[in-house]
């Protein structure tokens, strides 16, 4: 099913993005008792998807009038069965081309949830320890971002 959304966008960059809106997703952060973080939730993505076979967070197009946080809770909710009430969103980052961007939102796992493919776009959905994140093959865009993302995950 396409929604309003759905769509490339051939940017000035010279590269192919996918959300005629933009496109958001969601980095959820599980914290250990002393609020250090300990894992974050990650999508390993279908095989017939863009970079199919890499790790990175559930997320994709906006559609029109939405924001990127709630774009990328929506997202989340319908490829990994993230409750929406279940996070609690403290940060966004944006990577912008000349036609297209992309929008981070961190949060913080605030119930505990059970993280599951929902959809096709995933072969699964994981806690993956922190620390071992960068050994996975990770989509191209979330193995540039997370250095910094990561940063900001342990600043909180």
């Amino acid at each position: 099913m396409t929604s309003p959304g759905d769509g490339w966008v051939e940017c000035a960059c010279d590269q192919r993005h996918w959300g005629l809106a933009g496109a958001a997703g969601l980095l959820v952060v599980r914290r250990d008792a002393d609020g250090t973080p300990t894992h974050v939730l990650l999508q390993h993505r279908a095989l017939w998807s863009h970079h199919g076979g890499t790790w990175g967070i559930p997320g994709g197009a906006r559609q029109p009038h939405e924001d990127a946080t709630a774009g990328a809770l929506r997202e989340a909710a319908e490829e990994a069965g993230v409750p929406p009430a279940a996070v609690a969103p403290f940060a966004t980052t944006v990577l912008e081309h000349p036609d297209w961007s992309y929008t981070t939102v961190l949060a913080d796992e605030v119930a505990p949830f059970e993280a599951r493919a929902t959809d096709a776009e995933s072969l699964e959905v994981a806690w993956v320890p922190v620390d071992d994140i960068a050994d996975l093959p990770l989509l191209p865009a979330f193995a540039d971002a997370w250095p910094t993302l990561r940063e900001l995950v342990f600043m909180r």
